[in-house]
């Protein structure tokens, strides 16, 4: 199909000192070549913003504009007009309202476009409503949802609720197993690969009154992806009860499960929860990859003193290492870097965990099942028999898990857990909150160690900027207060290179975010002689905070400054983050 050149967008852009006769001649030459939308063109040539385009369209051609990536796609509205309609045209429809579809449309002008649209709706019975959209927005819609919404519409043609029954009670199965069957396992089937290929972390299935909204969280954050009916939500839950062997008949309380799903590039896990609400169940899924993938202390940002740090302590017969942080900030996924570097043949590593999140080959693991007695406490008596080189308990909650663990600590055997404190500075008045006698601290504590995680810039298309004062003037402040080496590797009196999400144009690498991935940042406290005096004598907050500038520590925040001076964050997700007034 012939690309149409909107004449009238190119006067106006040429009218305004947008683009002059030369530009505007050779970017109409280059889409006509290339079969593109000129706008396009001059978008990705840096002649317009994507957002400009559209409030000049909007303008132009008497149109509202809307940002679809600013709401939910229906997917009754999707299904009205297939696939190769909305690629070949370059349209979405993203809403219906008894008979009228709302349409979003690039080129206005493309009459061809325009007659498919006007002949669809007229054999529909449907009124069209139209609106402009930019080529980012259409993008990343495309990429976000369009192959999920495309797969799950088939899926669902000529669906009943006979053919949405009972499958075949399965623990593990290969994905190509997944997708032969019925409509509502290939819906489940589709969610989930999506869920895979958006580097999602979890996948939340929510029942409303009137649909079904599907999540997925990536790098951190939760989008919109689908919307199912609301007909098909029992089906689906169902399904995914069958595959976590799961109760199907209970609903009125909550469930944990777990199952795998067997990838071209290796195994997957998934641990889910099922949760009564006020419309029905809805079901959450951690898709944790399996452990042979990169998770590695490197990559996950250790590095420098605290990797020092970190390997001195483990490299110890036996004392503990403790891991802090809040809920999702990395602890586990830490420490599972630590154990696949002590995890050797020559020694017997047990966990104990509330779930197991990742299978570690070689490495025996076990479940805490608090509903019957099988406590941390109750389990870390009966792991002490087993004859455990390196112990990882998943958390410390209470005094007699405390102390449990620290006597283990003493006895010879290297422990690893997780505590909740703002900082590695809180570990030890926590220990002592939990009643462990202050004189066993020193010769049991290894290393406490914070975390934070932060969403990666995308390097391929992330933008360079010099920072501007107030910038500046918070990296002077945080580099100011770091060790004299820092100092002299960072500290310009010439400014700040820094680097911000590509927001206004990100590239298919990141698949449209601007960031991919997160990285943590992290701040430590080894045991020391001079810390065992701090807590033997006034333990206090400005005393340890002495000892740990005098270890030559840099705080979260400080950890994090730098990642941002080398272009790995952005200064604005730090801030969000980690605040300097609470990290230095």
């Amino acid at each position: 199909m012939a690309i149409k050149v909107p004449q009238t967008l190119i006067t106006a852009l040429v009218n305004q000192g947008v683009v002059t006769q030369e530009d505007a001649k050779s970017s109409v030459a280059l889409a006509q070549q290339e079969n593109r939308d000129v706008g396009q063109v001059l978008v990705e040539k840096g002649f317009i913003s994507d957002e400009d385009l559209v409030a000049l369209k909007s303008q132009l051609y008497r149109l509202p504009a809307i940002r679809l990536s600013d709401i939910e796609l229906n997917h009754e509205a999707v299904k009205e007009i297939s696939d190769e309609v909305i690629h070949f045209y370059r349209i979405v429809p993203f809403a219906r309202e008894g008979s009228v579809l709302k349409v979003g449309i690039l080129n206005p002008e493309d009459i061809s476009a325009l007659e498919a649209l006007k002949f669809i709706a007229a054999d529909k019975g449907l009124a069209l409503e139209k609106y402009i959209i930019g080529y980012r927005d259409y993008d990343s819609v495309l990429r976000k949802s369009g192959s999920l919404t495309g797969d799950v519409g088939k899926a669902l043609e000529g669906i009943s609720p006979e053919e949405a029954g009972v499958q075949q009670e399965v623990a593990e199965l290969r994905f190509e197993q997944i997708t032969a069957e019925s409509p509502v396992t290939k819906v489940v089937s589709s969610i989930l690969k999506h869920g895979i290929d958006s580097r999602g972390s979890d996948i939340h299935i929510e029942p409303f009154e009137d649909r079904v909204r599907v999540r997925f969280r990536v790098d951190g954050i939760l989008a919109t992806t689908l919307t199912l009916p609301k007909a098909l939500h029992s089906a689906v839950v169902t399904r995914i009860k069958i595959l976590s062997d799961l109760k199907i008949d209970e609903t009125r309380l909550a469930q944990d499960g777990r199952f795998s799903i067997k990838m071209p590039n290796g195994k997957v896990d998934f641990r889910v929860s099922t949760f009564p609400t006020k419309y029905g169940e809805k079901a959450v899924m951690r898709i944790l990859t399996s452990i042979e993938s990169e998770i590695e202390l490197e990559n996950l940002g250790v590095e420098g003193l605290v990797m020092e740090m970190l390997v001195a302590a483990m490299n110890k017969p036996f004392g503990s290492i403790l891991m802090t942080g809040p809920t999702g900030s990395g602890k586990s996924t830490t420490i599972v870097g630590i154990l696949k570097k002590l995890n050797t043949e020559e020694v017997n590593v047990v966990t104990l965990e509330d779930p197991v999140e990742y299978y570690i080959d070689g490495v025996n693991q076990s479940q805490v099942h608090e509903e019957i007695g099988y406590t941390f406490a109750n389990g870390l008596r009966h792991i002490l028999r087993q004859d455990p080189d390196i112990i990882m308990v998943g958390e410390i909650r209470d005094q007699e898990t405390a102390a449990l663990a620290t006597q283990a600590a003493l006895t010879g055997h290297l422990v690893l857990s997780t505590l909740h404190t703002n900082d590695s500075l809180g570990v030890i008045p926590r220990l002592v909150d939990m009643k462990v006698e202050r004189y066993l601290i020193p010769p049991t504590l290894n290393l406490a160690m914070a975390q934070r995680l932060l969403r990666r810039l995308c390097p391929t298309c992330k933008l360079e900027t010099k920072a501007n004062s107030a910038e500046e003037k918070i990296i002077t402040e945080a580099l100011q207060t770091m060790p004299k080496e820092y100092q002299e590797k960072y500290l310009s009196k010439g400014g700040y290179t820094i680097y911000k999400p590509n927001t206004e144009n990100p590239c298919r690498e990141c698949g449209g975010k601007a960031f991919r991935g997160r990285i943590g940042i992290f701040e430590a406290m080894q045991m020391t002689s001079e810390l065992e005096k701090t807590i033997l004598g006034d333990l206090s907050e400005a005393a340890l905070q002495q000892e740990f500038v005098r270890q030559g520590m840099t705080t979260m925040f400080q950890d994090g400054i730098q990642k941002v001076l080398r272009g790995v964050v952005s200064l604005e997700e730090l801030l969000e983050v980690a605040q300097a007034g609470e990290s230095a």
